[in-house]
């Protein structure tokens, strides 16, 4: 059984992304690439079809991630095949919950930074788009902190040891 997790932001050109490569080179890392898929998704259709922002490329490849990406709208009925939706930002959270077909879908959804003890009650991931490289930098930052928890997380669930 494969379980599969994807990761949503407003576009699907920065931070989902950004989170889906992160997210899979830890899943890689841990030997569960066969056990464990990615994706990602935006909550709007802006951009579906394109590449992923070119700073967004940038500080991945800098930072020796893959960012190999095409853009797409995040669709209500992807709740029955995924197991865990995670959400970038609080805002992104409310509205995947809102989509959900049943109160067990919206139960999937997830804010990425719960997953970072050191995150404190700030659990959003600023969206970079508008600002500069720096921007970008930061929220690798917070995915790659947030990765950790969220891969023995899943871990648990794949290997049957979770509560």
């Amino acid at each position: 059984m494969t379980y599969r997790v994807c990761f949503v932001c407003t576009g699907n050109i920065c931070r989902s992304p950004m989170a889906e490569s992160v997210f899979r080179a830890r899943v890689t890392e841990a030997g569960l690439d066969d056990r464990v898929e990615a994706g990602s998704a935006g909550t709007g259709g802006w951009h579906e079809g394109d590449g992923a922002d070119p700073r967004t490329v940038r500080v991945l490849a800098e930072h020796g991630y893959d960012s190999d990406h095409t853009a797409r709208r995040f669709q209500a009925s992807w709740f029955a095949r995924l197991d865990l939706v995670i959400a970038l930002d609080s805002g992104h959270l409310k509205a995947l919950r809102r989509l959900a077909p049943t109160a067990e879908d919206a139960r999937k959804v997830r804010l990425l930074r719960a997953y970072d003890p050191a995150a404190g009650d700030d659990l959003d991931v600023p969206d970079p788009y508008y600002g500069g490289l720096d921007g970008f930098e930061e929220c690798l930052e917070m995915v790659e902190a947030a990765s950790e928890g969220l891969l023995a997380a899943v871990r648990d669930e794949v290997e049957g040891t979770a509560a």
